[in-house]
């Protein structure tokens, strides 16, 4: 086939990598290398636009066993194990096939950790809708939401892996593209570490796990592209994921490692074939010749291009020690799946792809792997919504029942409840009943806390601050429990970064999640990142994730409810202060004034850090029966959190505060927790020792919840009716529009 401009141009290859293709080659490229060298060199596998910032980012730290550049991030967490967690993308095939682009990238993560020899124990997701209210997109937003919790729900369970936590926030700008970001952990002795390198000249190459086919192909450059009318015909493009099959695969490829014949594992995820042969090549200093005659497939008269770039799920690619091959087929005949060897290692560096003896193909590893093109590309500065309107008196008495009944808000119950989150049986906690998900690792007594935490709007307003307050807010999600935060993952979610405005906030985010993470030694072990998120030239807000993991003593989890009536209450942190400026971003700005402007809440990082040690005394001491962070809503969104425990215990408060009412009661300040406990004095002590407030605010009661303001009532409710709204109310939107 001729290469010609527009073919070269529907790879998404411009002139001058193009150009840089025939250098590297030394001669025009062939149709399948050209299809090889555009999904490797894509911005969803290369970070062409990215890598020069995220060098910004910390990667080391006293438990990082290994950072980035790897299929996850590992940390020691003592006894002889570690962890490996990581969180991907699956935005873009989420919004052509919803079911199947969540299950997918579900399937995609789990076989990042297992690769790495560990086993996975605990799955949580990040998820951004539209609006489900909107009479044009809310019924592929509702289509969209429903498909992509089913498809999670589908392949964790049928995996058998707990899906603990998460979050889920609705903006105008995900009306035509969703996130859907998925963050997994797993356990494993440190001396079963894997990795994803190839070695020994003349070891096997063999190939495990399902057929190839023709689903996916070309997934990868799919994701590096905004969305216009076309995308919506892409539905081959999106994966088809058999939650059971991976299963089998996980089982097999842990008994196999087990057998101490493997030399090196990659999973074929992005790219599939094509990236697992020249990565584990480039990482390896060698090459990898293979033969297509030989790769499973479940279809008839595949090309070449088709079976290099298929993204069929549910695959692995294994270089074993020659000559104990038959130990590794053993174990995958016994699990009822393939191997085939399909190649050998070879010393020359190069991937070689051959078919029917020929020779299709023919790369330099290293330079396909490692040397896509770097782009410095040109920014400016983020957007600014400056403006600060005046504000309009409104009652705190009817804006705290509509909050809680707010999309962004409302219990997630019709969510997580389709999630199997305590298979396994290491979930130490329920979704919604404490601020991180916490799972048991039994052979060491420690246990793994794990959040995470995005804001869009703090981030459009200022993503340089928003990225540093969702670092902040998961490190206190943290601490709220009694975890000690010790390394992070990303997900970089933004639009096109050929616009400069956009590439700005790209950068700024990364350099406020880099001095965010340095400040809390919480070091990045790996992450993703997903930009070109537009459609039809309409960017999202940009939405940094971030995954925290913290260690802490096995026991009984501090949970968010009050438990008995008489205790106090207390706001470690104070009432906290908040010019109009950085009120604009809040949820009752949003929901109530149905408007947004200015700057996030001002984070201090010293006082921050304070009182996440504070708190983690407390917890630690035995000292708070319940403790939860104020974030979205402020302290009356909290504060009726709080109360939804089964006894439906609440509290009377009273702030001595300047500020306005409905400032005091939404604003979203940082930097404060609120607890109960039988011993003020004593957590008073401890709060003063590390220089935090801890004003006791008010007492725990029964069936109601009160706020006073220099003793004047700013509102008082009923818990039941409250908790009512906000536990339906996500299922009353979804069902409202059905009828």
């Amino acid at each position: 086939m001729t290469i010609t401009p527009d073919l070269i141009a529907q790879h998404q290859l411009t002139e001058n990598e193009y150009e840089k293709i025939v250098q590297i080659l030394g001669r025009e490229p062939s149709y399948t290398e050209l299809g090889i060298f555009s999904v490797m060199w894509s911005e969803h596998c290369s970070y062409k636009s990215s890598r020069v910032h995220l060098k910004k980012l910390p990667t080391r730290g006293k438990l990082v066993v290994q950072g980035p550049g790897e299929n996850a991030g590992i940390i020691d967490i003592g006894g002889g194990y570690v962890i490996a967690f990581k969180i991907e993308s699956h935005n873009h095939p989420s919004f052509i096939e919803p079911f199947q682009g969540a299950a997918t990238g579900v399937g995609g993560i789990l076989r990042d950790i297992f690769t790495m020899g560990a086993r996975p124990i605990a799955v949580l997701d990040s998820l951004r809708f539209g609006r489900l209210d909107d009479p044009v997109t809310g019924p592929r937003n509702r289509r969209i939401l429903g498909g992509v919790v089913a498809g999670i729900a589908h392949y964790g369970n049928c995996f058998g892996v707990p899906t603990v936590g998460g979050e889920c926030l609705f903006e105008p700008c995900y009306d035509g593209n969703p996130l859907v970001n998925v963050f997994a952990l797993g356990v494993c002795k440190k001396e079963d570490v894997f990795y994803a390198k190839a070695a020994g000249v003349g070891n096997p190459v063999i190939y495990v796990g399902a057929r190839t086919g023709r689903d996916g192909i070309h997934g990868a450059s799919m994701a590096s592209a905004e969305f216009t009318e076309e995308s919506k015909q892409k539905r081959p493009n999106v994966q088809v994921g058999d939650p059971f099959m991976e299963k089998l695969l996980l089982e097999a490829c842990l008994e196999a490692m087990a057998t101490g014949a493997i030399v090196g594992i990659q999973d074929m995820g992005a790219a599939g074939l094509t990236c697992s042969t020249c990565e584990m090549g480039s990482r390896g200093e060698v090459g990898i010749e293979i033969e297509l005659d030989r790769v499973p497939q479940r279809e008839t008269g595949m090309t070449p291009y088709e079976i290099m770039l298929s993204e069929s799920q549910e695959r692995m690619l294994l270089v074993a020690d020659k000559g104990r091959e038959d130990e590794v087929f053993r174990v995958f005949k016994k699990w009822g799946l393939e191997a085939v060897e399909i190649g050998e290692v070879t010393g020359d560096g190069q991937l070689r792809v051959r078919q029917h003896g020929q020779i299709v193909a023919e790369i330099p590893n290293r330079e396909l792997a490692d040397e896509a093109p770097l782009y410095t590309r040109p920014y400016t500065v983020p957007p600014k919504i400056a403006r600060s309107p005046a504000l309009r008196a409104a009652s705190v008495q009817t804006a705290l029942p509509k909050l809680l009944s707010a999309p962004d808000i409302c219990s997630k119950r019709y969510i997580w409840e389709q999630y199997d989150y305590q298979v396994r049986t290491n979930t130490l906690t329920r979704p919604e009943q404490t601020d991180a998900a916490i799972v048991r690792i039994k052979e060491t007594g420690t246990s793994v806390a794990m959040s995470l935490d995005g804001n869009g709007r703090y981030c459009y307003l200022s993503p340089r601050e928003g990225a540093q307050l969702a670092v902040a807010e998961c490190c206190r999600n943290l601490s709220t429990c009694g975890a000690e935060p010790v390394a992070a993952t990303n997900c970089l979610n933004f639009g096109n970064p050929e616009r400069p405005e956009i590439m700005a906030q790209l950068v700024e985010a990364i350099e406020g999640m880099s001095d965010a993470c340095r400040f809390f030694s919480t070091p990045i072990t790996g992450g993703n990142v997903s930009l070109y998120n537009e459609t039809l030239g309409e960017g999202i807000y940009p939405t940094p994730v971030i995954g925290i993991v913290g260690l802490m003593k096995t026991a009984a989890p501090v949970t968010i409810p009050f438990k008995n009536p008489g205790r106090s209450v207390i706001l470690l942190g104070g009432p906290g202060t908040c010019e109009e400026t950085r009120f604009g971003c809040t949820q009752y700005a949003k929901e109530v004034l149905r408007d947004l402007w200015g700057l996030p809440p001002a984070l201090d990082l010293d006082r921050e850090k304070r009182l996440q040690s504070a708190i983690r005394e407390i917890v630690s001491e035995g000292l708070a029966e319940s403790a939860h962070d104020l974030s979205d809503g402020g302290l009356a969104v909290a504060l009726a959190e709080c109360s939804f425990g089964p006894a439906e215990i609440g509290a009377q408060i009273e702030l001595a505060s300047d500020l306005r009412p409905e400032v005091l009661a939404f604003h979203e300040a940082p930097s404060r927790v609120l607890l109960s406990t039988a011993n003020p004095i004593k957590v008073a002590a401890i709060a003063e020792k590390y220089g935090v407030e801890a004003p006791v605010v008010g007492i725990t009661i029964e069936k109601e919840m009160e706020i006073r303001q220099r003793s004047v009532t700013l509102g008082t409710w009923e818990i039941a009716a409250l908790k009512a709204a906000h536990e339906h109310a996500l299922e009353a939107a979804l069902e409202a529009h059905v009828r």
